[in-house]
C-alpha cells in the first residue's frame, strides 16, 4: 500500500509497533545525541583537547555528529530510504560535498585570522 511507512529504523535493527512510537524512538536516539554532545561541550575532556587536521577532536566530534543528525533527520523523515538510489546518492553526496567544502573555507579563513592575530601582520594579500 502506497500510505505505509516503515516502521523500523537501524535498517531494521529496531522495529516499531506504530508511528507514533516510531517518532518517539527516533526523538529518543537525536536526544541521545544531542546529550552527548552537551555533556562533551560542558566538560570538554582533556582526551578530546588534542588537535588533528589543524582542529581539536572535540570539534571533531561535533561535527561527525551533527552530520549524522542531519542525515538521518533526511533518511528518515524525509523519506529518503523510499526513494531510488540514483536520488539518494545525488541528494546525499551533494550535502556531504558542501559541508565538506564549507568545513575547509572555514578551516582556511579561520586559521588566517588566527595567524595575522597572533602574528600582527597579513600574509596574503587578495
Amino acid at each position: 500500500m502506497a500510505n505505509e511507512h516503515k516502521l523500523e529504523i537501524f535498517r531494521g535493527l529496531w522495529k516499531f509497533k506504530s508511528n507514533t512510537s516510531k517518532i518517539w524512538g527516533v526523538l529518543a536516539l537525536l536526544s541521545f545525541i544531542t546529550a552527548i554532545e552537551v555533556i562533551l561541550g560542558i566538560y570538554k575532556p582533556e582526551w578530546a583537547m588534542g588537535e588533528v587536521l589543524g582542529m581539536k577532536v572535540l570539534n571533531w566530534i561535533f561535527i561527525i555528529l551533527t552530520i549524522f543528525k542531519a542525515y538521518y533527520i533526511t533518511w528518515d523523515f524525509m523519506h529518503m530510504r523510499d526513494e531510488t538510489s540514483a536520488l539518494r546518492r545525488m541528494v546525499a553526496w551533494t550535502g556531504v560535498f558542501l559541508v565538506c567544502y564549507l568545513v575547509f573555507i572555514l578551516l582556511q579563513e579561520g586559521g588566517y585570522i588566527e595567524s595575522v592575530y597572533r602574528n600582527g601582520f597579513i600574509k596574503r594579500d587578495f
